[in-house]
């Protein structure tokens, strides 16, 4: 398999809920009008706790200097797996439990932190700039490592350095889960819409990233405690990705968004008690690992506080018993 090494330098940053309407322009900019900017990679996920935004360097000038935005104090990488050759983008979705094994569980076993962005097309691994030289001293035995330069994909120059640590058995025991989890009560739909259909649901669009959800939130709370907002919008080099819970995507036209062939919902699995930060190593391992070892599919994405790993509907129980504590504490 190829790891492609994406040529945007990224940013990663949270604006604070009450800081939205400075932002508010910027945003609606990269999400609608991308072709007035130089923006190629492009991520904004609302949860309770505030927005997380994941952008590159020319979408970020977009954004206002403001005291509501705390920006990670690094410059990201994307990484991208691709199998049988062609790009990230036109590839089926591999899931984050796919590259378990192969490139979270190496990473976390070098003390490499990660942050994952899951979208409807493929799976980003975000490492920071700085790690890049070990990251591919770690992965160069698995993978064939490319660069991508000016949209050509070209053979990556070794830069690969070891931090001293060798790699773990095979065998070993399981990676103990170590922060609070838990699964709202809302069901969710990864979905992704043709580009050209944005502009004719774009008021709608900004009705949900930006105006509703103070209102929906108290109905819902009035009725179920545990439901909670999110919402994620990805554009990233000319594909849209959209993950909603299944009340919002009744707001949409019938055949504006794609659906599977099963129309899968999916439950979320929200990961930390305390916001998380960027320093810990192998939080995503945690999750991703035991899934893939249960052959539970999930996409993950990552925020500013907290990470999600969203499961199929019908699986959560067998996912709730593999992420339990005393269940990897029990097991051979």
């Amino acid at each position: 398999m190829e790891l492609h090494i994406l040529e945007h330098s990224l940013k990663v940053a949270s604006i604070e809920k009450e800081g939205i309407q400075v932002c508010t322009h910027g945003l609606i900019k990269l999400a609608f009008l991308a072709s007035r900017t130089r923006c190629k990679f492009f991520s904004l996920t609302e949860t309770p706790e505030d927005y997380t935004i994941i952008v590159d360097e020319e979408g970020f000038k977009e954004l206002p200097q403001s005291e509501h935005i705390s920006v990670a104090d690094a410059t990201w990488l994307a990484l991208n797996v691709v199998s049988g050759g062609g790009s990230a983008s036109s590839s089926q979705p591999i899931g984050v439990t796919k590259i378990a094994k192969s490139v979270i569980a190496p990473l976390a076993d070098h003390n490499i932190s990660v942050f994952m962005l899951s979208t409807y097309q493929t799976d980003f691994i975000l490492v920071r700039e700085r790690d890049l030289p070990l990251v591919m001293h770690t992965l160069s035995s698995e993978f064939t490592l490319l660069r991508v330069v000016n949209g050509e994909t070209v053979a990556a120059p070794h830069l690969g350095v070891s931090n001293g640590l060798v790699k773990p058995k095979l065998g070993t025991m399981p990676r103990p889960i170590i922060h609070p989890l838990s699964s709202p009560s809302n069901m969710f739909c990864v979905t992704s819409l043709d580009p050209d259909t944005l502009p004719s649901v774009a008021t709608l669009l900004m009705d949900v990233m930006f105006y509703s959800g103070g209102s929906k939130d108290s109905g819902a709370s009035g009725e179920d405690s545990s439901h909670i907002r999110f919402f994620s919008f990805s554009l990233i080099e000319g594909y849209i990705s959209l993950v909603m819970d299944e009340q919002t995507t009744r707001r949409f036209p019938n055949n504006v968004l794609f659906t599977s062939a099963s129309g899968e919902l999916w439950k979320m699995v929200r990961i930390g008690g305390q916001p998380l930060g960027f320093d810990e190593c192998g939080i995503v391992a945690q999750i991703a690992e035991p899934l893939a070892t249960a052959d539970i599919p999930a996409y993950y994405i990552s925020t500013f506080k907290f990470d999600h790993a969203l499961v199929p509907e019908e699986n959560i129980q067998s996912v709730i018993g593999a992420l339990r504590p005393e269940s990897a504490a029990a097991a051979p």
